[in-house]
């Protein structure tokens, strides 16, 4: 399932999710993967997460976005937690609706058995009804 850290900018989502990324690589059998728009936070992460800086690569739909998650799932079958900061930035999704994204990605999830975890800007209330299942965290 995907789980989400809600909140609007500035109020810490990046660093629940750098914590958790460095929890997680302790705690699981299989690997860990960090996906954001930039290294910036290379040297916060623990070194057996792997960070992958997406804008290396040029998405520029939803689509392009989770064919790239597939991707990533196919070449790492130890794969156990994927965390996405960013969310709607990485998946090219700024001011359009997200819940098809969201429902790929957890048939994703649930198929392979990965936790994937992510950032999203956005209050609690703007998330929309059939997704605030998925808040893990509200800031």
């Amino acid at each position: 399932m995907v789980q989400f850290i809600v909140g609007q900018r500035g109020k810490g989502k990046t660093k629940q999710l750098i914590d958790r990324a460095n929890k997680a690589v302790t705690e699981a059998k299989g690997t860990v993967d960090f996906l954001d728009r930039s290294s910036q936070h290379m040297y916060e992460l623990n070194n057996k997460v792997r960070l992958i800086n997406v804008n290396e690569f040029q998405l520029e739909s939803e689509d392009e976005f989770v064919g790239f998650i597939s991707g990533i799932i196919s070449q790492d079958h130890d794969l156990e937690y994927l965390i996405l900061d960013s969310f709607l930035k990485l998946a090219s999704l700024e001011g359009k609706p997200i819940g098809d994204c969201v429902r790929k990605l957890d048939a994703l999830s649930e198929k392979y058995k990965i936790n994937i975890i992510s950032s999203l800007s956005m209050d609690k209330e703007d998330v929309p009804l059939e997704l605030r299942d998925h808040i893990a965290i509200a800031l």
